[in-house]
């Protein structure tokens, strides 16, 4: 069994651009992270990953690279080019009890007693391969933990939250996180990216093929979470959510049409502000490309091999392949 590693420890560096200190969406400041996993006897394989800002009512933008999959809460997110909840990741089945609790979860908050509308962004992945998903086994409980339990430090990556039951480019897919800084003209931007990775294809590190024999199902989708601190609006932020998904054919996805491949960009800077000149989209759409890519490759590196639902196994990617004497 070999340990998880960050693709930075196996030597894999993407790109050119410096990281945040944490190399993580949590370098944005006021952005945490939390994830409940399920893990229960020989069929559940599942969770929760919230992705979860200090202030809501956050400009946003939102891209659909493939839209065969369940985002809720997404066209009112497009029309209105803002976020007013946590985004929340899980399976494809247990979507709408994550919305659902979500609601529960925000309706509760003190200084909402008034509230009768409110927009909860929940996405997935099929996790069916190694999950039981008819069990839809998440409750609000597994919801409400992973809120309460978002912290701002390095997320767990890999099988664990939302990722406990993915699989991508035929190996063991999962949660994966980086980041970049962004020079700008208003000086230094943090750009923060957070995967699940559940889609088809053969995997490219840094260019290279490393395929895997295991046979797969097409598509399976993948979500994409793009945080900032950069001054831009919601059009603006759409044009990075584009390019976070992008960025999925530099790791080798194949876009197969039953995939649901969403990306979604927020910033957490004050909408008071006046919006970024065009000139400063350049460097941060470079590190939108650079932290999702890297983002991806932690999610597989991170990995473990899993064994679930119906004896199916996906074994983690073999790190001895992406050492440069392989």
């Amino acid at each position: 069994m070999q340990a998880p590693r960050r693709a930075r420890e196996l030597g894999t560096v993407v790109g050119s651009m410096a990281t945040g200190p944490l190399n993580a969406i949590s370098d944005v400041e006021g952005v945490r992270v939390g994830h409940t996993t399920l893990v229960e006897g020989d069929s559940i394989r599942t969770g929760v990953t919230a992705v979860v800002p200090d202030r809501l009512a956050l400009a946003a933008g939102l891209f659909v690279g493939n839209g065969y999959g369940k985002m809720v809460g997404s066209t009112q997110l497009a029309e209105l080019g803002e976020i007013e909840t946590p985004v929340l990741l899980t399976a494809t089945l247990s979507t709408f009890r994550v919305a659902d609790a979500v609601i529960t979860y925000m309706l509760g908050r003190p200084g909402r007693e008034s509230v009768r509308s409110l927009n909860p962004v929940v996405a997935e992945t099929n996790d069916g391969f190694l999950s039981d998903i008819r069990a839809r086994p998440i409750t609000a409980e597994h919801v409400f933990a992973a809120l309460d339990g978002a912290t701002d430090g390095l997320p767990a990556e890999g099988a664990v939250g939302a990722g406990t039951g993915t699989v991508a480019l035929g190996f063991k897919g999962g949660i994966g996180t980086a980041s970049r800084l962004a020079p700008t003209s208003h000086g230094p931007v943090t750009v923060g990216a957070l995967v699940q990775s559940n889609f088809s294809g053969v995997l490219r590190v840094l260019g290279t093929p490393v395929p895997s024999q295991a046979p797969h199902p097409d598509g399976n989708s993948c979500v994409i979470v793009v945080a900032t601190d950069g001054r831009f609006d919601a059009r603006q932020l759409g044009r990075l959510a584009r390019r976070a998904v992008f960025a999925m054919g530099r790791v080798g996805a194949d876009f197969a049409g039953g995939s649901g491949d969403y990306a979604i960009a927020f910033t957490t800077a004050p909408r008071d502000q006046p919006a970024a000149p065009e000139s400063d989209l350049e460097p941060a759409f470079a590190a939108v490309l650079e932290a999702v890519e890297e983002a991806l490759l932690n999610s597989l590196f991170m990995a473990t091999t899993t064994t679930g639902f119906a004896g199916h196994i996906r074994y983690a990617v073999p790190h001895a392949r992406l050492t440069p004497s392989a």
